[in-house]
């Protein structure tokens, strides 16, 4: 007996042991894992029991994706000079201007796709937040920072700090069909937790909605389709459509088949009213995974370009350009030096195919390429003089312009709206306002910055972004590094009172 117990006792510690180093090693590995690696791991451990898809019993679907789709609270300081049509309308009305009185707040969803914190929502709904609070779903409360952002898809990655959080399990938006079941999960009108259930409508849809001088919130804003145009392929859309309801607040949330996977974002609804009205959009997963992994690895989202301006064929746009295609991707221009040009592509060539697959819709190519590095390479079928050639374009990195003359470009932008002019303080003022350096506001311009935040002529400009200022070379050197997009600037009033007012800077 005491041989049995002594075997048992160390097999015990032994195993004890190989599991605490399997713990240790297992960390480490995860770290260097990508997000669908990782959800390998999660759940070979911790397997889903859902509904097949063919199932219209949602319930466990929907009870293994609630837990992982998060609130998203966000405060901002409002942009310097932004007036809303409503400011407008009263400030007139009552004869007055209207400004924002503290900061301002905004809502939306995310989905927890990491157990340590890691969650994937919109980029409009984070992109000009000073403050992020993620409520989860069993009531806990976190701080959020933002990894990283990537506006071409609408996307953002952002953290809170956490162990063993429940997520969402990564699907293949490739395999998703029109007609099929989905859920969208999310938090419309501040009611959280709230699940609805429609079909796919369409794929590939590109609603020309990203970029677009619309509204902030997505969600709230009613898309206007733009007429067929040469295009730069920069801003990605090849939305999932689906009639699941989704309104305002429901931006970032998951859209999700009924297996409990995740296969898009909800990002933006078509409406008249601001609220749901049929047609609700999504991105893909699989375009998402790309942009998120290189946001988690790189800081940045390292995309390739084929280096064309194309227009979408149809029949109005074929007879203009006088060609009897009237399907595929009519190349504009092609960029000096770029992938497309190396490789043979000519002005006047149509894009048929993209790894052999036909092209209908300009969206197809551009989510191909979305999910691509620098230095990949992508096969296309041209129609050139009634015949068809394939040319394999490597995608290069986009073009830059040279640092010193953005960061020139950008300071002139952001003095322009400042809205002010200048002088150096003299010996008087100095003593004056007892300070060693200054420059003094001779001219405030009407709708920028200082005429809507109230610092008017006569006052003291003393430090911008904590540089002392003594000219308008200091304040042009203070304000073409900005941290964060925050400018900070430090002063007097004429009457002698001091302020230090932070804009956030767009």
């Amino acid at each position: 007996m005491k041989k049995v117990g002594l075997t048992l006792l160390t097999a015990f510690v032994g195993g004890a042991m190989a599991l605490g180093t399997y713990k240790v090693f297992e960390k480490k590995y995860t770290d260097n894992m990508s997000f669908e690696e990782r959800q390998k791991v999660y759940f070979t451990n911790n397997p889903l029991t859902v509904s097949s898809a063919g199932s219209v019993d949602f319930t466990q679907a929907a009870g293994a994706v609630t837990p992982a789709v998060v609130y998203i609270r966000t405060s901002y300081t409002p942009q310097s000079g932004g007036r809303s049509q409503m400011d407008d309308f009263f400030g007139d009305f009552f004869g007055q201007r209207m400004r924002p009185q503290g900061p301002q707040q905004a809502s939306g969803s995310g989905v927890i796709i990491s157990p340590d914190g890691y969650i994937v929502t919109n980029n409009h709904v984070v992109e000009k937040a000073d403050k992020i609070t993620v409520n989860l779903n069993d009531h806990r409360s976190f701080q959020a920072k933002v990894i990283g952002t990537d506006p071409n898809t609408d996307l953002a990655l952002i953290k809170i700090t956490g162990d063993n959080l429940p997520i969402v399990k990564l699907g293949n938006s490739d395999d998703v069909k029109v007609g099929e079941w989905v859920l969208a999960v999310g938090n419309p009108f501040n009611l959280t937790s709230t699940v609805t259930a429609g079909i796919v409508s369409a794929k590939g849809r590109n609603i020309g909605i990203i970029g677009s001088n619309q509204g902030d919130d997505d969600d709230s804003n009613p898309f206007q389709q733009q007429p067929s145009r040469p295009k730069l392929n920069k801003a990605i859309e090849s939305f999932i459509q689906t009639d699941a309801a989704i309104n305002p607040g429901n931006s970032g949330g998951a859209l999700v088949n009924t297996k409990g996977e995740l296969i898009g974002i909800n990002a933006a609804i078509a409406s008249h009213t601001g609220s749901y009205e049929g047609y609700g959009f999504a991105i893909p997963v699989n375009l998402a995974k790309k942009v998120l992994n290189d946001i988690k690895t790189y800081g940045s989202v390292k995309r390739g370009f084929i280096g064309v301006s194309f227009t979408e064929l149809n029949n109005d746009v074929a007879e203009k350009l006088g060609t009897n295609k009237t399907t595929g991707l009519y190349v504009n221009e092609l960029v000096k030096g770029g992938g497309a040009e190396a490789a043979g592509i000519r002005t006047g060539d149509i894009i048929t195919k993209v790894e052999g697959q036909p092209v209908y819709e300009s969206s197809q190519l551009q989510e191909h390429v979305g999910r691509m590095q620098p230095g990949d390479k992508i096969n296309v079928t041209v129609l050139r003089d009634g015949a068809e050639k394939n040319f394999s374009i490597t995608l290069k990195p986009e073009a830059t312009a040279p640092k010193t003359a953005a960061l020139s470009k950008s300071a002139e932008e952001l003095f322009n709206k400042l809205g002010a002019s200048f002088q150096p303080l003299t010996k008087e003022q100095k003593a004056k306002f007892n300070v060693n350096n200054g420059v003094v506001v001779t001219q405030v311009r009407p709708g920028r910055l200082f005429y809507e935040t109230d610092i008017p002529v006569g006052s003291i400009i003393t430090n911008i972004n904590k540089q002392p200022i003594n000219s308008v070379a200091d304040i042009d050197k203070a304000i073409t590094n900005l941290r964060n997009g925050n400018l900070i600037i430090t002063g007097y009033y004429p009457d002698g009172t001091s302020f230090n007012n932070m804009f956030q800077v767009q």
